[in-house]
């Protein structure tokens, strides 16, 4: 039997990984449908098919969770909605989003459907919870790059807040964390955050001493730490996958139904789930907090041959129906009267009537045969767990009367369980695009204090990392005019909420008054210490709906996202917006440190290069426990600064340039000159898939 109190959580992207899922024991699948989902590469479902696929699986005691987590734009909410309310109407159970806007769309147009917040959504600490709580959101999907006390420490303010978490712990690592990775829609234009990433890093990325591919990870298991993650508080195991093979969804589910049920993964399990796909085998690096190269791997040929050598064993998991669901049967078999059947599977109950039974002439039915006979659901579900009669002395029933009254009373328990309660649907409110004839003042995110320009004509804002040299600031923050917006640029990774907050407190005693948040977490760290919030780019808005909730938030400004084509940016729906002009962007923010491969930290001083195939290299800098990964050239958009009319700020974002070089740019920026040293426009004209 299933122990419903965790789920395994299976991938499925079509018909056959259905199956292969269900099958395996999961007791809920993820997939999406052809549009607003991560894996939109993968064969998915149709939602003129949803409603099978759901019946198919509420029947079978699994639930069924529609992905719609990418970002979404203004001319697509409409449809991203009615895509919810649609599958709503098919039966599913829940939605998994990533986007602000969309998931407070979906809680006010479908307010009985409950909504799990997508990894993507990058919630690594326990404060990332408090804003997501007042969303109305069920569950959080948290990262992958969580140790043991971390998750921990989460469970411990989910159960708090009433919120379900649900945790990767098999499948694919990506190097960046989830929602956090532009590197595939700067260098080819599918983006990730769009669900069409095309896996650049698992092409040769190399540090200095490295292992030649430093952005590939080996994959995640963590199967054999199901017993600790039940006691951490953990809700939901899930399975990455929905581009794999139905053999790959049948060994991982399979495996972690022994993990979750019994406490251990069998040998003969552990063998298969490597076998079927790894990248030189799986790492649990993170949860161990044992993070190095040993968690790098690529895909090897020998991996390639162990799967196809494993297929034929795999398919015997999934070839027959799991009997999973446990029914209570009552038979009544009276002389005169017809026979009647009752199946129970402790919420529906179905009765289905029969023939009148004949005198017996020979030997007549007994109680043995008759559970025998009822029992006979080999190809469904279903098994009898508690069987009941009452029986009169002398009569006959023929095996075929007893066949057919068990068969209709299993299609109208079928008929039950799939039944679709009604929703609740109201209407979506589009919001109209704005244009404001304004022109972007000047907001410096710099590096360091010794950036600091001597001629602040035009700027508005000025930036420095929570990290930075406190006595630094201290020297340079009197010349700082008082009409600029001293701001503290906090990390999008969050090792520890303590230094994060004692940083905040140190900022705010310094004079400044507000905190580009480019995590959840932030914001309610940022607000105890007394200072004001900016939203920062890490929290993806990409719509006129997520600007109005970071502004609820508490965002005064917002930063918006850089996949944005520059025309529907100066046009998006929000109070005070920014977009960033100038800079090196961050591409990936990871916690195992690509440049470690090839040296310690000591050597390295949290600066360093990677570099492709091609030769061009990424600059790599740390910042609090977490390493970012630099695009090649800066963004350049100083002689295009009118067709930013319509943005409240631009942002010209420094890392490592000499104070000499900001002012330069900020010069040209001031002057809107060309570029004069290798650069790109970003995506905000070519746009992203």
């Amino acid at each position: 039997m299933k122990n419903n109190h965790f789920e395994i959580l299976a991938p499925v992207g079509n018909r056959e990984m259905l199956t292969a899922a269900v099958r395996s024991g999961a007791d809920a699948v993820y997939l999406g449908v052809q549009d607003f989902n991560a894996r939109r590469n993968a064969e998915n479902f149709t939602l003129d098919t949803l409603s099978e696929v759901v019946a198919y699986c509420h029947i079978r005691g699994v639930k069924v969770y529609l992905t719609l987590n990418i970002l979404i734009g203004d001319k697509e909410m409409a449809d991203a909605i009615n895509t919810a309310a649609k599958a709503a109407t098919a039966g599913i159970d829940a939605v998994i989003a990533a986007d602000l806007g969309l998931i407070t769309e979906i809680r006010r147009c479908l307010p009985e459907l409950p909504v799990h917040v997508s990894t993507q959504a990058t919630a690594h600490s326990p404060s990332a919870l408090l804003p997501l709580k007042k969303l109305g959101v069920k569950r959080v999907v948290l990262s992958r790059e969580l140790s043991k006390e971390q998750i921990k420490d989460i469970c411990i303010q989910a159960r708090t807040l009433g919120i379900e978490t649900e945790a990767f712990v098999h499948g694919a690592l990506c190097m960046s964390m989830s929602g956090q990775c532009l590197l595939s829609a700067m260098l080819g234009g599918r983006s990730g955050n769009r669900g069409l990433c095309a896996g650049p890093c698992r092409l040769p990325f190399k540090a200095k001493g490295g292992t030649g591919y430093d952005l590939s990870l080996k994959d995640l298991s963590l199967a054999d730490h199901i017993s600790e993650l039940k006691e951490l508080g953990i809700n939901s195991f899930k399975i990455e996958g929905r581009m794999k093979r139905p053999e790959y969804v049948a060994a991982a589910t399979s495996t972690l139904r022994s993990a979750v049920d019994f406490g251990a993964v069998p040998k003969e399990s552990a063998d298969l789930l490597k076998n079927v796909f790894s990248r030189s085998g799986f790492t649990d690096g993170y949860y161990t907090g044992n993070t190095g190269d040993h968690m790098f791997g690529i895909r090897t040929k020998d991996d390639v041959i162990a799967a196809g050598l494993s297929l034929a064993d795999i398919h015997a998991i999934y070839r027959t129906e799991r009997q999973s669901i446990p029914l209570t049967a009552e038979i009544t078999v009276r002389k005169d009267e017809s026979l009647v059947l009752s199946l129970c599977d402790g919420i529906n109950n179905v009765t289905t009537y029969g023939e009148v039974p004949a005198e017996a002439i020979n030997r007549p039915i007994t109680a043995d045969v008759l559970q025998k006979s009822i029992s006979k659901l080999g190809g469904t579900p279903y098994y009898i767990e508690n069987f009941s009669c009452r029986l009169d002395d002398g009569l006959a029933i023929s095996a075929a009367s007893l066949n057919r009254l068990r068969r209709e009373c299993v299609e109208k328990l079928n008929i039950a369980r799939a039944a679709i309660p009604t929703i609740t649907a109201n209407t979506f409110a589009a919001k109209k695009p704005a244009k404001r004839d304004i022109m972007p003042k000047l907001y410096l995110r710099l590096e360091t204090a010794a950036q600091l320009p001597r001629d602040f004509n035009g700027v508005a804002a000025i930036s420095l990392p929570l990290e930075s040299n406190i006595a630094a600031i201290q020297a340079v923050i009197n010349r700082i005019p008082k009409d600029v917006l001293k701001i503290a640029d906090v990390p999008r990774g969050i090792a520890l909420e303590t230094a994060i907050s004692e940083r905040l407190v140190l900022f705010k005693e310094l004079g400044f008054t507000h905190a580009a948040c480019g995590n959840l977490a932030v914001i309610p760290l940022a607000q105890a210490a007394g200072l004001r919030v900016i939203a920062d780019f890490g929290l993806n808005i990409y719509n006129s709906y997520s600007s109005e909730i970071a502004a609820e938030m508490g965002a005064e400004i917002t930063v918006l996202s850089p996949e944005l084509l520059l025309e529907n940016a100066v046009r998006l729906n929000a109070d005070e917006s920014a977009i960033i002009a100038y800079g090196r962007l961050p591409l990936m923010l990871t916690l195992n440190c690509p440049l470690k491969n090839g040296r310690g930290c000591a050597e390295c001083g949290g600066r360093g290069t990677l570099t492709d195939r091609l030769g061009v290299e990424f600059p790599v800098r740390c910042r609090m426990g977490f390493s970012e990964l630099l695009n090649s050239r800066p963004i350049w958009l100083a002689d295009r600064f009118k067709e930013m009319n319509g943005t409240d700020y631009a942002v010209l974002y420094f890392t490592d340039e000499t104070p000499e070089r900001v002012a330069a740019v900020l010069e040209a920026y001031r002057l809107g000159n060309a570029p004069d040293t290798a650069h790109t426009r970003g995506l905000y004209y070519r746009g992203v898939e």
